[in-house]
């Protein structure tokens, strides 16, 4: 849905399709060989319309995935390089298109972890006491399941992680008091309707920015 631009194209033109289709990235291509992103910014900068993309100093040139590649790829190049856009190429370094920051929440937004109604339990410990499948095996003693897993670095203390939990179940009482008989250190838990429409409105909220 978004088209590249090809080098020898003008940077009037690239604004003009930026403004067009509500970005401020474009990716460039030659021969179907992805050559980088051109940014309004860039453009704006140098503030002369009348040269060829060719003449910029592209950017996310690395900012690739392959099209077997999963979209938990893509999140992670837009948070290390702050790109809007990622190319993807086939097995051949062929560019088939990009996806950008909407296609990816969009896509987590529809997997099962967020549509199924479920509540969220926010574990600490150490590093060397992560085991996911105690973990599973002592959600799944409560006749519930794990939707999905996210394990984020403890940014106060470098030994310890947080682990994020969506469990298929809105009331976790049971689930927290075995937590708490096997010593693990609940620090955040969300397990009512209101808590899902809290998400949906935050949600939104990401979309209509992502729109603007």
């Amino acid at each position: 849905m978004i088209p590249p631009l090809k080098r020898g194209d003008l940077a009037s033109k690239a604004t003009a399709w930026m403004e067009k289709l509500r970005i401020n990235q474009l990716p460039v291509i030659e021969n179907g060989v992805y050559c980088g992103l051109i940014s309004e910014e860039l453009i704006l900068e140098d503030n002369d319309n009348s040269k060829a993309v060719a003449e910029y100093d592209l950017q996310g040139k690395s900012c690739v995935v392959y099209e077997n590649q999963h979209f938990y790829d893509v999140l992670k190049i837009v948070s290390d390089h702050g790109v809007q856009l990622v190319a993807v190429l086939d097995s051949n370094e062929t560019f088939l298109g990009v996806i950008s920051i909407k296609d990816t929440v969009t896509a987590f937004a529809q997997s099962a972890a967020v549509q199924n109604p479920g509540g969220i339990i926010i574990l600490s410990l150490k590093h060397i006491d992560y085991s996911l499948s105690e973990i599973s095996r002592l959600v799944e003693s409560n006749d519930a399941k794990i939707l999905s897993s996210i394990v984020n670095n403890d940014i106060f203390d470098a030994n310890m992680i947080k682990l994020t939990l969506k469990i298929n179940k809105t009331d976790l009482s049971s689930i927290i008091a075995t937590f708490e008989r096997f010593e693990y250190k609940i620090i955040a838990k969300f397990e009512d309707s209101k808590m899902e429409s809290s998400d949906k409105e935050r949600l939104d909220i990401l979309f209509k920015y992502l729109d603007m």
